[in-house]
């Protein structure tokens, strides 16, 4: 696990940028693992830059999203698909019919959504403030591919910001790869910002290797890099 500490967040986006990049260009028909939430965004703004700057093409690209609420409409301003759009694939020349954001509430859905996860060169994740990576909660089992999950309170209470600070009108359960879907991947790139995340990072790079903090499984995969801001690195031993 390699660790890229940074002043701030624009930094942090940059440096994610340069992790991305170097995939893309090796491969132009290459496969994303994508992640939604605040700590990708500026990456994302990178990624929208390049694309109208430097012409890097993302037509050949497929993309797979992390996660989904469930219940919550395609269009609704808070989806995962709505984020997507907003941030990234309305501003580049990505197909759509090669983006991919699960969907459903079902067992089958999730086990249809894993079985088109295949082949992906890099997955881009944050880190919740308990350690889950995608929606996978402390507790989850480390093989689990993926499924439908009844969202923690310390979740909801982190995505409140998004549905006018009310607990009650977040989701209650989302779909998401499981830990062994996203350990699958070739290289996983984790963002993470900000103090609320220390402890987090602190668990997932220097803790022993438990389902208490999802994110620790990260330290048993071959080629993960890490990159955090000041803040969210404040508590490692460095």
């Amino acid at each position: 696990m390699k660790v890229i500490v940074t002043k701030d967040y624009d930094e942090l986006s940059k440096e994610a940028f340069k992790v991305m990049k170097e995939v893309l260009d090796a491969r132009p028909d290459a496969v994303l693992g994508l992640a939604t939430g605040s700590s990708p965004e500026g990456l994302y703004a990178e990624m929208v830059k390049d694309h109208k700057e430097n012409g890097t093409s993302y037509k050949d690209v497929h993309t797979y999203n992390l996660d989904e609420y469930v219940g919550i409409d395609r269009n609704d301003p808070q989806s995962y698909y709505t984020f997507m759009n907003d941030h990234l694939f309305s501003h580049v020349d990505i197909d759509p019919a090669n983006t991919h954001v699960p969907y459903g509430s079902t067992a089958e859905d999730a086990k249809a959504y894993d079985d088109q996860v295949k082949g992906v060169d890099i997955q881009l994740l944050g880190i919740g403030r308990n350690g889950h990576i995608g929606f996978n909660e402390p507790g989850t089992p480390f093989d689990e591919r993926t499924h439908i999950v009844e969202l923690t309170e310390s979740t909801r209470d982190a995505n409140k910001r998004f549905f006018d600070d009310d607990i009650n009108k977040v989701p209650t359960h989302a779909i998401t790869q499981g830990i062994g879907t996203v350990m699958d991947a070739k290289k996983i790139l984790l963002v993470a910002n900000g103090e609320s995340k220390a402890d987090a990072v602190k668990a997932m790079v220097e803790g022993p290797v438990d389902t208490a903090c999802p994110a620790s499984v990260l330290q048993n995969h071959p080629d993960v890099v890490v990159i955090v801001d000041e803040a969210a690195a404040s508590k490692l031993n460095r």
